[in-house]
């Protein structure tokens, strides 16, 4: 067993989080347009160019995770076991992702607002759930679905989406699986 591959991955991973962690806090505290990378480096404490190691740009930065996240939802609706349909498995995937990881720290609440805020930000997030859609269409195309996968793919994301608006809008009022589970309740009529 290698440790020194271990350290040197954990390292890595405490960096990313350290750099993503000061890009939230600068973006929320200063503006998008506001916050260089140098600056966003320099709160890591960390040069520019082990920033750029890590993160395209400051956009990377302060959606980190996100990747990750979709990875996983991915995975997790391609171990759904075979005889569910498309939603069902989308639906299974999702409960087991709230199981795995419970509610989000409030920083998915701070990325959502400014997403909202900035478009370069948005912008970003929008590829980041195009590229879902497509992998999500992929891992249910061979479950039985009224509909195409990609439609479905489409409707379950939305209904993501909105309920990851509803939530921020709402303060977190609710629990973000209690609204989520709302939104695809109301998406799956068609589907089910």
């Amino acid at each position: 067993m290698d440790s020194t591959g271990g350290l040197r991955e954990r390292k890595k991973a405490e960096t990313r989080q350290a750099v993503h962690e000061a890009a939230l806090r600068l973006v929320g505290e200063h503006g998008l347009d506001a916050v260089t990378v140098e600056t966003i480096a320099d709160a890591a404490n960390i040069s520019r160019r082990t920033f750029s190691n890590y993160f395209a740009g400051k956009e990377d930065a302060v959606l980190y995770g996100e990747e990750q996240r979709i990875r996983d939802l991915v995975e997790k609706v391609r171990a759904q076991p075979a005889g569910r349909t498309a939603w069902q498995a989308l639906r299974g995937a999702i409960d087991d992702v709230f199981d795995e990881v419970g509610e989000p720290a409030r920083e998915w609440a701070v990325r959502a607002r400014l997403a909202k805020q900035h478009p370069s930000l948005l912008a970003r997030q929008l590829a980041n759930h195009a590229a879902l859609e497509r992998d999500l269409a992929e891992a249910i195309s061979e479950r039985e679905s009224p509909v195409r996968p990609r439609v479905v793919a489409a409707g379950f994301l939305t209904a993501l989406r909105l309920g990851s608006h509803l939530w921020v809008d709402e303060r977190q009022s609710r629990s973000l699986r209690q609204v989520m589970a709302e939104m695809l309740d109301e998406m799956s009529r068609p589907f089910t």
